[in-house]
């Protein structure tokens, strides 16, 4: 039958212009489903531009059976190719939102089908990614073992489906919530990390395919936040990890959490055996009466800090939160789940409906109870979705306006506006009065802890901090205080928390502002305490940068990194129009969200620390790429444009080999190209070499100088040619002459790092140019090796030798790899920038044996993240003590050891061997073949 022949009901157009303009699209639409899409396009802006995008497939499809339709979309959906994924799926995310919406509007489809088509499209969409993405990581063989034929099952790799995709309940606008698991007994003991870092790596993509907005829009948000103690673990963990987790440390919450759970991608029977595992945690045999406080609690903690006690009023009421809403029946049935379900296992039901119907039918709730919150759940989940459609937003809230409202009810194929209201309104009443006495809420306050000595001390210092002198942020902050002192109480070293956490209150200037923050983001509270109570450094950092926080309210906080190009457009889009001093200003803006964002992220393990590394290194990139040309125009405006084709800013150091910590400098060259200019055409006119100075001198000061908000990064310039006794830029033509005649071992050794980053493109080319020439030309070995030595011995002559912990300094530690690896790839002629790849090119030589480099580049890479932990968790040298047991928990969590005294071990034992290793190589260069 055709989608005509099931029409019940269609909206009633609001704006009758643009419902025209949906006929104009569509204008061989049959008569009979005219007013349909009349209707639809007149009442939503974003589904009548998905008529014009989809107006060829949508009026086929429209003369097509409607579960013909619904097959064809799944079946297209698990058949996209790894190279279309993410422009195909958000096709078809765009065919599935209007053909289920129609479906919806035009009464084709009950509540329950059109929610499953959005989640089973969801379904397919996330089982496609995985596969396609294992299968790729497999063909690499970073997947021991596996075949393409592992691919099928995810190679072990399953997808839990949470929350309403597990239910089968998706609405309009929804996120995914999944949790990413892997079952480490398809691989041997040996494997499995390699198996895991895989299948972080496909996690990661795949939620970057579902979730990244592009110009074709976005498939799916995805949000991985649900796994196991996610501030701290990967985005996927073995089945294992997941199991001893839940049995030692699982709370209520995601005993709840775990009622809809499902697994839908990848290895289903793997991740059916592991939530079977789970059933002892979800459903207690015992009456868990408890969980009825809990979810009251839950209740008002959502309530309090939305703001959605009082009476119903329509004008901008939570359909999901609010009083009378769809979470409300969610609450009622899950609640009554998780305190019966263990002794009744036909309570282990997901969807809401399914739970009400077996709830009546077995007594624990009253069948017409049942029936009239059925009936109120599915036309409640028609508002949400008639809300959602309008502009493809996610919000359950209604419209603020009468006005809105009256769209809304037209949305509905509603003439009567008031009619709609009293209904709409009436039905919200009636289930709070359901709803309500089932909980029976308990007045209770927060009561503060008792504190240590120190603690009180700490705490009667806070009235006389400018954050609390207004009455207004004084009254918040008694709101917020127990709290926040019960949570840091909780902490592993309270009083080092609260300590840290003074530090931040005193630095801020006012308060209002970010305690009602507080107030209304409770996610906002824990990201704090868990700063204050595990890294010191970046509690330090909040204290001097507070307004970062406001980032971590936008949606997009905990997604995915962007690529380059968003980044230099969203930098862009802040600097827009801003004279010389607001730029910046801005910039330090900027920086600080990014920066604070990327500790955030490692510090919850969102990230491990090569891509902290790479992401430092981007946004000092996207810095200087937008700041150079403004600091050359801010030099052309009193001398003159810059002569010949400009400069280039070359990064070296860290920043050229892409592995910035939280707390690097940069180190920087500035190589330009003269021309045939003998003085520039300005007020003050100066030749190149005067006017590239000023510049350079001028991108040092907007990068180092302390505004109103604070200094981008420090800058070193010493590795530019003659060190501190040369100009602080370079003639291109100089800089070719220096290299290829005078210059050291050392420098050469520098170079290995260099990369061009901001400037004429040409003219970068030019500098890399010079640099392949430099590293590929043929040297004395043991000269070479002989120098290196030297800058070995002054090293440790300066007391640079390390100890402890240090991760960089000294015989066997990272810089000692570096110069060793840095050593062979200038003998080999070999310009690869990374330490792994040097390694290899020692290897080549015959120099290196392949045993030896894997252990120095393994080495290296401990070392790395060791040391992007420590300049995480505080800017000062590493000391144990200071950093408290959640920063040691960090450190050994990177250093994938047990606890601290394993790390010692671990460091001092890979030091020796590889100051061993150096000191051999060292000692003997290695004997090149005579041409």
């Amino acid at each position: 039958m055709s989608f005509a022949s099931h029409l019940t009901r269609h909206p009633i157009p609001h704006d009758r212009d643009r419902g025209a303009d949906a006929l104009a699209h569509l204008p061989g639409i049959a008569p009979d489903l005219r007013p349909l899409i009349e209707g639809t396009g007149g009442c939503s802006p974003y589904l009548l531009s998905l008529m014009g995008k989809e107006r060829d497939w949508i009026t086929e499809a429209l003369t097509m059976d409607p579960d013909e339709v619904r097959r064809g979309l799944l079946l297209d959906t698990g058949s996209v190719a790894l190279a279309d994924l993410a422009p195909g799926l958000r096709r078809l995310k765009r065919r599935v939102a209007l053909y289920a919406a129609l479906a919806d509007l035009g009464g084709v489809w009950p509540l329950e089908k059109v929610t499953g088509l959005l989640t089973d499209f969801a379904d397919a969409a996330v089982d496609v990614a995985l596969r396609e993405l294992v299968s790729a990581e497999i063909r690499r063989g970073k997947i021991p073992g596996a075949t393409e034929e592992d691919a099928t099952t995810g190679a072990g790799m399953v997808a839990l489906a949470m929350g309403k995709m597990g239910a089968g309940e998706l609405n309009y606008s929804s996120d995914i919530d999944l949790i990413m698991l892997f079952d480490e007994t398809r691989y041997e003991p040996g494997d499995e990390m390699d198996a895991r870092a895989s299948f972080i790596k496909v996690t990661r993509r795949m939620a970057a395919a579902l979730s990244d907005v592009t110009g074709d829009g976005y498939v799916f948000r995805t949000d991985l936040r649900l796994r196991p103690d996610a501030s701290v673990t990967p985005v996927c963990i073995s089945m294992a990890a997941a199991e001893r987790y839940y049995e030692a440390e699982g709370r209520n919450w995601e005993r709840a959490a775990y009622i809809k759970a499902r697994a839908c991608a990848g290895d289903i029977k793997a991740g059916e055996r592991f939530l079977d595992t789970l059933t002892p945690f979800v459903w207690r045999k015992h009456l868990d009466f408890a969980a009825i406080q809990d979810t009251h609690e839950m209740r008002e903690k959502i309530r309090r800090h939305k703001g959605l006690h009082g009476p119903i009023t329509l004008e901008g009421h939570n359909m999901k939160l609010g009083a009378g809403g769809i979470r409300e029946i969610e609450f009622f049935a899950q609640t009554r789940q998780i305190v019966s379900g263990g002794r009744d296992p036909d309570l282990r039901c997901r969807g809401t409906v399914p739970a009400l119907d077996v709830l009546a039918h077995k007594g624990w709730i009253a069948g017409e109870t049942a029936e009239k919150l059925i009936r109120h759940y599915r036309l409640h989940r028609e508002i949400e979705h008639r809300v959602q459609m309008i502009n493809d937003a996610q919000t359950h809230a209604l419209p603020n306006a009468p006005e809105g409202i009256e769209r809304l009810a037209h949305f509905c194929g509603e003439s009567d506006v008031k009619a709609f209201r009293a209904d709409l309104r009436g039905r919200l009443v009636e289930v709070e009065a359901l709803c309500e006495p089932f909980f029976k809420p308990e007045e209770t306050a927060t009561e503060a802890p008792q504190l240590s000595e120190k603690a009180e001390e700490i705490v009667a210092r806070w009235p006389g901090y400018p954050a609390l002198r207004s009455a207004r942020g004084q009254a918040i902050f008694a709101r917020l205080k127990p709290d926040l002192l019960a949570r840091f109480a909780a902490t592993a070293r309270p009083e080092e928390a609260l300590g840290n956490f003074d530090g931040f209150l005193k630095g801020l200037p006012a308060g209002v502002q970010l305690f009602s923050l507080f107030q209304a983001n409770p996610p906002l509270v824990d990201l704090i305490v868990d700063i204050c109570g595990t890294a010191p450094g970046l509690s330090r950092y909040l204290s001097r940068n507070s307004g970062v926080l406001d980032a971590v309210i936008g949606g997009d906080f905990f997604a995915g990194w962007p690529d380059r190009a968003h980044l230099d457009a969203h930098l862009e889009a802040e600097l827009d129009g801003l004279d010389y001093e607001g730029v910046l200003n801005a910039a330090r803006r900027w920086l600080k969200e990014w920066h604070f964002r990327v500790g955030v992220h490692h510090l919850r393990g969102l990230i491990h620390a090569e891509e902290a590394g790479a992401e430092y290194s981007m946004l000092a990139e996207v810095i200087l790429s937008a700041l150079w040309p403004r600091v050359c125009a801010e030099t052309a405006r009193r001398h003159g444009p810059a002569p010949g084709r400009g400069g280039a800013v070359v990064a070296m150091g860290s920043l050229g080999a892409g592995r910035l910590t939280a707390g690097s400098d940069l180190d920087l060259l500035v190589i330009y190209d003269p021309g045939d200019t003998d003085f520039t055409d300005g007020p003050r006119p100066l030749d190149p070499r005067g006017w590239f100075a000023k510049a350079t001198k001028t991108l040092i000061t907007a990068l180092t100088a302390p505004t109103g908000e604070g200094k981008l990064y420090d800058v070193d310039m010493r590795l530019r040619p003659s060190g501190r006794q040369g100009p602080v830029a370079t003639s291109l033509e100089s800089f070719r002459h220096y290299q290829m005649t005078e210059a050291w071992t050392w420098e050469h050794l520098a170079l290995t790092r260099a990369r061009p980053v901001a400037g004429d493109a040409s003219l970068m080319s030019d500098v890399e140019a010079i640099r392949m020439d430099v590293l590929t030309t043929s040297r004395d070995p043991a000269k070479v090796v002989a120098d290196a030595q030297d800058m070995r011995d002054r090293l440790a002559a300066a007391g640079r030798v390390g100890e402890g912990l240090d991760a960089k300094e000294g015989p066997g530690r990272m810089k000692d790899i570096e110069l060793l690896a840095e050593t062979a790839a200038l003998i080999a002629g070999v310009p690869a920038r990374d330490v792994t790849g040097q390694l290899e090119s020692g290897v080549s030589l015959g120099w290196i044996g392949p045993d030896d480099a894997r252990v120095l580049a393994n080495a290296h890479h401990l070392y790395g993240r060791l040391n992007h932990a420590t300049r995480l968790l505080t800017d000062r040298r590493l000391d144990l003590e200071e950093i408290g047991q959640g920063g040691r928990a960090f450190i050994a969590r990177e250093a994938d050891v047990a606890d601290s005294a394993d790390l010692a071990a671990k460091s001092e034992s890979l030091r020796a061997q590889c100051a061993a290793i150096i000191d051999t190589a060292l000692a003997t260069p290695p004997q090149l073949e005579q041409p």
